[in-house]
Order: C-alpha cells, then sequence, then structure tokens
C-alpha cells in the first residue's frame, strides 16, 4: 500500500512542477506574443488544476471504494 501512496504523491508533485515551470516560462515573453501567451498560460493552468482535481478525486474513490 506504501508504494500506491508514493506513486501518487509522485504523480502530484510532477504534476506541480510542470504547473510552475509553466508560469515561470510565460513570464518571458515577446510584445508581440503577449495576448497570446497569456491566453494559453490560462488554458495551461485551468488544464493543471483541473487534472489534479480529477487525480485526487480519483485517489479518494480508490482509496476508499
Amino acid at each position: 500500500m506504501n508504494l500506491w501512496w508514493m506513486a501518487y504523491i509522485l504523480i502530484v508533485i510532477i504534476s506541480i512542477a510542470g504547473l510552475v515551470g509553466t508560469i515561470l516560462i510565460s513570464r518571458t515573453q515577446d510584445e508581440k506574443y503577449g495576448s497570446s501567451t497569456k491566453q494559453n498560460l490560462i488554458r495551461l493552468t485551468s488544464i493543471y488544476a483541473v487534472l489534479i482535481l480529477v487525480s485526487l478525486v480519483a485517489l479518494a474513490l480508490y482509496v476508499f471504494l
């Protein structure tokens, strides 16, 4: 059982690292691409947030059912 917890924690850590990396990369932008970069950042951030939420719900269902 401990191995499963480690795997799920690793998934969460990688997801959060990807989110932080996306935000850090988006800070370096050209003037021409500023608006499109901002829109892409909002989309990617929302995707990460939904994936983390779905992963936590799936984990809770797996553990408790």
